[in-house]
């Protein structure tokens, strides 16, 4: 497929696509990817109001398919909603040269942009990290950098990114570190790069600061609200956004932990999506965990029936 759409921004609510499975004792860990059930998934994600969906990310859980399932999840996102919504597909890679591989199929296959972490596995140097971004970036699509320090242990610094940002096709940052005063920083040092929030909970936060879209995974679930959350902090609408956000943050909080995938698929299933179990090494939540998740939800939602029923 080739791509003639190429957005000049990879800005507003795109979101990390989580991954259905179904049982199947011939798949790996007796899971097989339900392609059916994502691509309906991410449809209903773009016809409630998000821009778009990245398939491939953590929340995807990439690292945990085989090279076949990684690039038909790719394409099954692009052949939905490609061309009504905008596809950013993850291309991350221990190495220059896988994610590069990542990023050509990915620009073969008719995706609007790549969304890229330091090498993985390795904390890599400054030149290091450099030359594995020209190297994705050489593929031609629109490039985000995801700076993620907790996971990675590699920090896009504001000076770093600043000289990242001078790559061709470089046009975002999807910040993850959780530092707000980021978002500015990265401004004024690189004013060509797109900031985009990386964590849910503090999205408000890093908008009201600047920051142009939101990589998003808390969406999944709640894909209307976070539409009109991300429409009302950048319109200037602060008192309506924060009377949204307050009740949400302790769900979204569960997008900076370790067991986010889990968190958010049980989150799924509380507003009668599928959700569905995850591959290993991701295990199932312990029972203090899914406590926790469902209380926070149900205190979403109620809030937002509340909201409707005011309406």
């Amino acid at each position: 497929m080739s791509n003639d759409t190429r957005p000049e921004s990879l800005g507003g609510v795109i979101v990390a696509t989580a991954l259905p499975y179904r049982e199947d004792a011939s798949a790996p860990a007796g899971l097989a990817v339900d392609y059916d059930r994502f691509a309906e998934h991410c449809r209903w994600l773009v016809d409630n109001g998000c821009r778009g969906v990245g398939p491939n990310g953590s929340l995807g859980e990439y690292s945990s398919l085989t090279d076949e399932e990684r690039r038909r999840v790719a394409r099954t996102a692009v052949e939905t909603v490609g061309g009504t919504g905008v596809v950013v597909v993850g291309v991350h890679g221990p190495g220059a040269h896988q994610a590069r591989h990542w990023a050509e199929l990915a620009a073969e296959d008719g995706a609007n942009g790549v969304l890229c972490l330091p090498p993985t596995m390795y904390r890599a140097n400054r030149g290091e990290v450099l030359a594995h971004y020209e190297a994705v970036a050489s593929a031609g699509l629109p490039v985000m950098v995801y700076n993620n320090p907790i996971d990675t242990k590699v920090d896009l610094t504001p000076d770093l990114l600043a000289e990242i940002a001078q790559i061709d096709n470089v046009v975002a940052v999807k910040e993850f570190s959780g530092d707000v005063r980021r978002v500015l920083e990265i401004k004024e040092k690189a004013p060509g790069l797109e900031v985009v929030a990386g964590a849910d909970d503090v999205t408000l936060e890093a908008l009201l600061m600047g920051a142009t879209g939101w990589f998003a995974g808390f969406p999944n679930v709640f894909p209307a609200e976070s539409a009109l959350l991300y429409e009302l902090a950048t319109t200037g609408r602060l008192d309506e956004a924060r009377a949204l956000y307050e009740p949400l943050v302790a769900a979204f909080r569960w997008d900076s932990r370790t067991e986010f995938v889990q968190a958010i698929k049980l989150g799924m299933e509380q507003v009668g999506r599928y959700g569905g179990p995850c591959r290993p090494p991701r295990g199932p939540l312990t029972g203090e965990h899914r406590a926790g998740v469902t209380a926070d939800m149900a205190r979403a939602i109620a809030a937002l029936e509340q909201r409707k029923a005011a309406a």
